[in-house]
């Protein structure tokens, strides 16, 4: 009975002011690109109501309907913006198809509790449609990026032959600029110089600070843990002068040395916050049994200990290859042009040259990112496996 009552049809006055409110953002859209944004949401909001009125109220197959709505929204697509219009106007009328019905057959309610009001059905979708509005308009910008790496022209826009998807309007040679170009190599050979080894020395002092802080017997060491992640909550350009002042006084400013240093002491804190998550899983008599069988500390730490907060002294490594990896600001201040990075080449070629080939390095950032993210979240899932497998 329960699901009879969540999956009843459900009338027009509550089907056409969402239709209509989504056609209005659709035409938003279109009629931005069309000159007339206002006049866009109007026709946009009048059409989907008509339109989910017309598919309510005219009891036809819904397959063939669903697939000629599609159809005539990709051949609307096609007429205003060509190929890649008519590959939108194809996915915007599946998508308004399906939550038409969607919508008039109640099947929203289907995987809800019984038992909850309209007001709170209403923000259970209001939430997740604001989360992925918020998750759209922060992911755009760097998708956006991706396909402007692939234009032929020495352009930042896109060109009527990308948006056409004519294939002369997409080259590779961006790409091949950062392959054959020294000053792109040269920044990249010291970005995977300096970030391994800052990587090595934050994983070390990290892990060691994280598994002292973790005893309770350490004196004062919530203010020991507060300074040693302020590089984390002091603004960058903060830290950048201070590094300045203070290298320049040990002669180390202008030096591979002290390019590490500065990009370690940033990555430090992620590995200890890393390490430290791990180690409140962590079972203590473990160390304890491997000291009662006559293990010292150092046979216990790699034997025992290390096997278990891997996957967070990992995570944190690879935060702190990202960091300084991608760090550019404290380069500015503590390198010289000899540790010339590529965040720090990018930088030039934005403020000098207003070089493309900026687009293809960053895609390739992203694509690195991904794949560094992904790890981490492997391994995450793996720490909390053995921390589930851990006794205690």
């Amino acid at each position: 009975m329960a699901t009879l009552i969540e999956t009843r049809p459900q009338p027009f006055s509550f089907v056409g002011p969402i239709l209509a409110a989504s056609g209005a953002f659709l035409g938003l859209f279109v009629g931005t690109a069309q000159g007339a944004g206002l006049m866009g949401m109007v026709i946009g909001a009048a059409v989907m109501a008509a339109l989910s009125w017309a598919l309510m109220a005219m009891n036809l197959p819904r397959r063939p309907v669903r697939w000629g709505l599609a159809a005539v929204f990709a051949a609307l697509g096609f007429v205003l913006g060509g190929l890649m219009g008519g590959l939108i106007g194809l996915a915007a009328g599946a998508f308004f198809d399906w939550l038409t019905f969607w919508l008039a057959d109640g099947r929203y309610r289907a995987k809800l509790p019984p038992y909850l009001t309209a007001g709170q059905v209403l923000w259970h979708y209001s939430f997740r449609v604001i989360c992925g509005a918020i998750f759209f308009f922060l992911i755009a910008p760097i998708v956006v990026v991706m396909p402007l790496s692939f234009n032929a022209e020495d352009f930042f826009t896109f060109t009527p032959e990308m948006l056409s998807l004519q294939p002369e309007g997409y080259s590779l040679k961006h790409y091949q600029d950062f392959f054959t170009s020294s000053d792109w190599q040269s920044a990249l050979w010291n970005s995977l110089t300096i970030a391994p080894v800052a990587t090595l020395l934050s994983v070390s002092f990290g892990t060691l600070a994280a598994i002292g802080l973790s005893q309770p017997h350490v004196p004062g060491r919530r203010l020991i843990m507060a300074i040693l992640i302020s590089p984390m909550i002091v603004p960058l350009i903060i830290s950048a002068a201070g590094m300045y002042f203070f290298y320049s006084r040990m002669g180390l400013q202008g030096s591979y040395i002290g390019v590490v240093l500065a990009h370690a002491a940033l990555g430090i804190p992620f590995v200890i916050i890393t390490v430290t998550a791990t180690l409140v899983g962590f079972d203590r008599s473990l160390t304890r049994a491997a000291a009662n069988m006559g293990a010292d500390p150092v046979t216990t730490f790699f034997r025992v200990q290390m096997p278990l907060i891997l996957p967070g002294v990992i995570s944190g490594g690879l935060f702190a290859f990202i960091t300084s990896f991608d760090e550019v600001v404290v380069v500015l201040f503590v390198g010289s042009a000899a540790q010339k990075t590529l965040p720090w080449q990018m930088f030039i070629g934005l403020r000098e040259q207003i070089s493309p080939t900026i687009l293809a390095v960053a895609t390739m950032l992203v694509m690195i990112s991904v794949a560094l993210l992904a790890t981490l979240e492997i391994l995450r899932r793996r720490s909390e496996k053995l921390r589930g497998m851990s006794p205690g």
